[in-house]
C-alpha cells in the first residue's frame, strides 16, 4: 500500500506502524476503532467482522473497523490468536483540534496483558537462565498480584517474556513453547542485574529489597526488574496497584508440572479441552471472581505444612457443622464483585463511574460478612472513608460512558451544581417559550425539538404552513412537518449547551481527581479481596462436602497413604461408583493388572486426586482417609504425539517417564499407566520392568503400576516392596462384567478382545483375532524373558 497517496490519518498511521511492527494497531478514528491493512480481508476475517472502505480520493484503503464500545471483544478475539495488539487514541478533542487530531499509542495488548478477559488469573511471566537453573517472575496485571520463583514447570501462565538473546535459540524457544504460551522478547539490557535491580527500587520506593525477601545477587531480581520493565512499557502506567513482590518457594507447596495438571484432569478435561469432567467444575462453588481464582490457585499449589492444611480443614468443617452461617455468608458473597480487579483498574485509569458504583456496593457488602470464628478473614477495615467519599460523589444511575457527564452527584461540587441549575433553567424557560409561541401563532401542535445535528428547532405540520409568523427562519424540510428557529432560541440554545458542554468537561475532570483519591486507598481494597477469596474458598468446599458426602481427611507427615473407600470425585457424579481401598506405606509399588476398560486408570488418578484435595484443605469422598504429605505428583497417563515439538507418542512417553525418575523423591506419588506400550512387545516389557526396579531400588516414591504385561507380577516375589493388585472381572461364558473392585493379587488375562467387541468391532474381525491370539499365546516367549531375568536378580540379591 502507498500510504502517501492516502489521507492524513492513514500516514499517521503508518508512521506508527514503523515503531509497532509486530503489533496490530486498533487506530481510534471518532466513534471506530480502525485496522489499515494491505490484506484487508485477512483483518476482516480475524475480527469476523464486514469489511469498509472509508478512504478519500481515488485510492480507497481497505480498512476493518469496529465500534469503540465494543473493542473490547474484538480484543479478546485477536490476543487469543497470539497477535499483539497496539491502541492508538485521540489524545485531543477532535473539536478543539487544529488541524490533524493527536493521536498515540495508549496501550499494548499481549496474552499476558489482556485484561478484557474471565474472572480466571491471566499471568504473564519473565524467565532469566543461568546456567541450568531458571528464575522466575510471574504478574497478574489485573489483580496486582506479582511473585518471583525457580522454575517454569510448577506454575501455568499466558505470555512469557525472556532475553532477546534467547529468542533466537529455536530449541530453547520450542522447549517454552510446550507450555502452550506466547512468548515475547525484550531487550538483555532489562535483564541486568542493575537495570532489573533499580527498576524495582523506584518502582516500590524502597531503598532495598530484603524487606521483600530478596537479596541483590538473586537472579529473581533480574526475572522481576525486567517483567515490570515490560509491563510499563506495553501499559504506558505507573502500575500503582503493584504494591508488593512475594517470594514463592517451590518447598512450600506440592509441586505439579503442566503434564500432572493435564493427566488429572484438574481444570479441563483430556477429550474436548472444556471443564466439564474437571476437579475444577466440582469443587467450585465459590460466589466471587476472586474466590474462583484462588480455588485455582490452591489446586495448582497444595499445601506442605501440616498446621495451615489443618486450618483450612478445620474451618471447612465449621462451615460444613453450621448451616446457618455457611448460608448466610453464600447470601452475602454472592453480592460482592471483582473488587481486586476493579481497584486494579481505578489504577490504571480505565475505570468509569459504573466500576466505582460497583466497587462502592462490594464493600459495602463486605461490610456486612460476620464471622467471630474466623476473625483474622472478617476484620475488614481501611476502607470506611472511601464509601463515604464514593458515596457522595457518584450517581446510582450512573451511564457506563464518561463523554457526556451524568454521573457525578450535583452537591459534590458548588460548579458542577451551578452549571445544572442554568441547564435546568434554560430547559424550563424552553417549556415557557413553546407555550408562549403556541399561544402567539394559534399553531396548537407546535413543539420543541431537539437533535445533534440542527440542535433545538420549532416543528411545524404542513397543515400549519399558513400560520407561521416572519420571525420563524425555515431550518429543515421534511414529508409532513418543516422546522424553524428564532434568536430567541438560538441564544437559549447556547446558553443550554453551552452548559451541557462544561458539565461534560468539569464531570471528567472530577472523576480523574476521583479515581485518584481512590487510588489511595488501594491496599485496604486488596486485603479485603484476599480474605473475601478465601472465606469464599473455605465455603465452596464445605458446601461441596455437603452435597457429595465427603469426610474429613486426617493430614500427618507420615509415610502412610490409608484411604477407606475412597471415590473419584468426578466419576462418581456421572456413574455408579464403585469404591476402592488404598493401603501404602513408605516407599510401596502397586503393581495393577486387569483389562481395558475396567477401570485402572480411573482409580489411580483417584488417589491422586484425593492426596490433592486434602493438601488444599478439602475434604474428600472416603469413608476415612490418612494423607502422609505428599511433596510432588507425577503422572505418566495416556498416549499422545506432541506435533509442536516433532514427537512422537513413544518419545514423549519416554521423557516424561525420565523426568519422573530424575526428580521423584521418596515423599513423592507417582501414577505410570502401560509405560512400554509405544514400542514393540519385547522392548516394552524390558521398559517397563527396569523402571519399575529403578523405582524400587533408587527412587523408592509411592507408585501405582498399571499394565498389561503380567509377566511383571512376578517381580513382587523378589522385592519386598512391591505388591500385585487387579481390577476384578467376573467371567460369564463368552462373556465379562466389570466389577470396578481393586482386589489383591496379579491376573494373566487382558480381555482385549472382548474389550474390542464391545467397541463394536466387525464379528468377522473379533473372530479372527481370537484365532491369532490362541495362535500367539502357544508361541509365547515372554517367560524365557521372566526366567532369565529373574535368573539376574538372584545374582544381584
Amino acid at each position: 500500500m502507498d500510504f502517501e497517496t492516502l489521507t492524513p490519518a492513514m500516514r499517521q498511521y503508518a508512521e506508527l506502524k514503523k515503531i509497532y511492527k509486530d503489533c496490530i494497531i486498533m487506530f481510534r478514528m471518532g466513534d471506530f476503532y480502525e485496522m489499515f491493512y494491505e490484506d484487508a480481508e485477512v483483518a476482516a476475517k480475524e475480527l469476523e467482522i464486514t469489511l469498509t472502505s472509508r478512504g478519500k480520493g481515488e485510492k480507497r484503503a481497505p480498512l476493518a473497523g469496529v465500534p469503540y464500545h465494543a473493542l473490547d471483544s474484538y480484543l479478546t478475539k485477536l490476543v487469543k490468536k497470539g497477535y499483539k495488539v497496539a491502541i492508538c487514541e485521540q489524545l485531543e478533542d477532535p473539536k478543539k483540534a487544529k488541524g490533524l487530531v493527536k493521536r498515540g499509542v495508549v496501550r499494548v495488548v499481549t496474552p499476558g496483558t489482556l485484561l478484557e478477559h474471565t474472572q480466571a488469573n491471566t499471568f504473564i511471566a519473565s524467565l532469566f537462565v543461568y546456567g541450568e537453573k531458571e528464575a522466575v517472575a510471574v504478574c497478574d496485571l489485573s489483580t496486582g498480584e506479582f511473585f518471583v520463583t525457580d522454575g517454569l514447570e510448577h506454575i501455568t501462565f499466558d505470555e512469557c517474556v525472556i532475553p532477546s538473546s534467547l529468542f533466537v535459540n529455536a530449541a530453547f524457544v520450542q522447549q517454552v513453547k510446550r507450555h502452550g504460551v506466547f512468548i515475547s522478547d525484550f531487550d538483555d539490557r532489562y535483564f541486568s542485574m542493575d537495570n532489573a535491580y533499580r527498576a524495582l527500587l523506584d518502582h516500590f520506593r524502597v531503598l532495598s529489597l530484603e524487606g521483600f525477601g530478596l537479596r541483590k545477587d538473586d537472579a529473581r531480581v533480574r526475572a522481576a526488574g525486567a517483567l515490570l520493565s515490560y509491563l510499563r512499557e506495553t501499559q504506558m502506567q505507573t502500575l500503582s496497584h503493584i504494591k508488593k513482590i512475594s517470594v514463592k518457594e517451590v518447598r512450600e507447596h506440592m509441586v505439579m508440572d503442566h503434564v500432572a495438571v493435564r493427566n488429572l484432569e484438574l481444570f479441563h478435561n483430556i477429550r474436548d479441552g472444556t471443564s466439564r469432567g474437571s476437579l475444577l467444575r466440582v469443587l467450585d462453588k465459590t460466589q466471587t471472581a476472586m474466590g474462583g481464582r484462588l480455588l485455582r490457585r490452591w489446586m495448582l499449589e497444595p499445601l506442605l505444612t501440616v498446621p495451615h492444611i489443618q486450618l483450612r480443614l478445620d474451618r471447612v468443617e465449621f462451615l460444613v457443622k453450621n448451616l446457618l452461617k455457611r448460608e448466610s455468608l453464600k447470601k452475602v458473597l454472592k453480592d460482592v464483585g471483582d473488587i481486586e480487579r476493579l481497584i486494579g483498574k481505578v489504577n490504571m485509569e480505565r475505570a468509569n463511574a459504573r466500576d466505582l458504583l460497583a466497587l462502592k456496593q462490594s464493600l459495602e457488602k463486605v461490610k456486612e460478612i460476620s464471622l467471630p470464628e474466623f476473625d483474622d478473614l472478617t476484620s475488614f477495615g481501611g476502607f470506611d472513608d472511601l464509601l463515604v467519599l464514593l458515596e457522595k460523589a457518584i450517581r446510582d444511575d450512573a451511564p457506563a460512558s464518561l463523554k457526556e457527564g451524568g454521573y457525578m452527584k450535583l452537591d459534590y461540587n458548588g460548579q458542577l451544581k451551578e452549571l445544572h441549575m442554568i441547564r435546568k433553567d434554560g430547559r424550563q424557560y424552553l417549556s415557557s417559550l413553546e407555550a408562549k409561541e403556541r399561544e402567539r401563532t394559534g399553531i396548537k401542535n407546535l413543539r420543541i425539538g431537539y437533535n445533534r445535528v440542527f440542535g433545538y428547532y420549532f416543528e411545524v405540520s404542513s397543515g400549519n404552513m399558513h400560520l407561521v409568523p416572519q420571525n420563524f427562519l425555515r431550518k429543515q424540510t421534511l414529508t409532513n412537518y418543516e422546522r424553524f428557529v428564532t434568536e430567541e432560541l438560538k441564544r437559549e440554545e447556547e446558553k443550554i449547551l453551552t452548559a451541557q458542554e462544561k458539565i461534560g468537561e468539569l464531570e471528567y475532570s472530577l472523576f480523574l481527581d476521583l479515581l485518584k483519591e481512590v487510588v489511595q486507598y488501594t491496599e485496604a481494597v486488596q486485603k479485603a479481596a484476599q480474605q473475601v477469596a478465601e472465606l469464599d474458598v473455605l465455603c465452596s468446599f464445605a458446601q461441596v462436602a455437603v452435597e457429595n458426602n465427603y469426610v474429613k481427611p486426617l493430614v500427618d507427615t507420615s509415610a502412610v497413604l490409608d484411604i477407606l473407600e475412597g471415590r473419584h470425585p468426578v466419576v462418581e457424579l456421572e456413574v455408579n461408583y464403585v469404591a476402592n481401598n488404598t493401603q501404602m506405606s513408605d516407599s510401596e509399588i502397586m503393581i495393577i493388572t486387569g483389562p481395558n476398560f475396567a477401570g485402572k486408570s480411573c482409580y489411580m488418578k483417584q488417589v491422586a486426586l484425593l492426596v490433592l484435595m486434602a493438601q488444599i484443605g478439602c475434604f474428600v469422598p472416603a469413608k476415612h482417609a490418612r494423607i502422609g504429605m505428599i511433596d510432588r505428583i507425577f503422572t505418566r497417563i495416556g498416549a499422545y504425539d506432541d506435533l509442536v515439538a516433532g514427537q512422537s507418542t513413544f518419545m514423549v512417553e519416554m521423557n516424561e517417564t525420565a523426568n519422573i525418575l530424575h526428580h521423584a523423591t521418596t515423599r513423592s506419588l507417582v501414577l505410570l499407566d502401560e509405560i512400554g506400550r509405544g514400542t514393540s512387545t519385547y522392548d516394552g516389557v524390558s521398559i517397563a520392568w527396569a523402571v519399575l526396579e529403578y523405582l524400587h531400588h533408587h527412587v523408592k516414591a509411592k507408585t501405582l503400576f498399571a499394565t498389561h504385561y503380567h509377566v511383571l507380577n512376578k517381580l513382587a516375589a523378589s522385592f519386598p516392596r512391591m505388591r500385585n493388585y487387579n481390577i476384578a472381572v467376573k467371567e460369564d461364558g463368552d462373556e465379562i462384567i466389570f466389577l470396578r473392585k481393586l482386589i489383591e493379587g496379579g491376573t494373566d488375562k487382558s480381555f482385549g478382545v472382548y474389550v474390542a467387541k464391545l467397541a463394536g468391532l466387525p464379528e468377522e474381525v473379533i473372530t479372527r483375532a481370537l484365532e491369532v491370539q490362541h495362535e500367539l499365546e502357544d508361541k509365547d516367549k515372554l517367560d524365557r524373558i521372566q526366567a532369565k531375568t529373574l535368573e539376574e536378580q538372584k545374582r544381584l540379591f
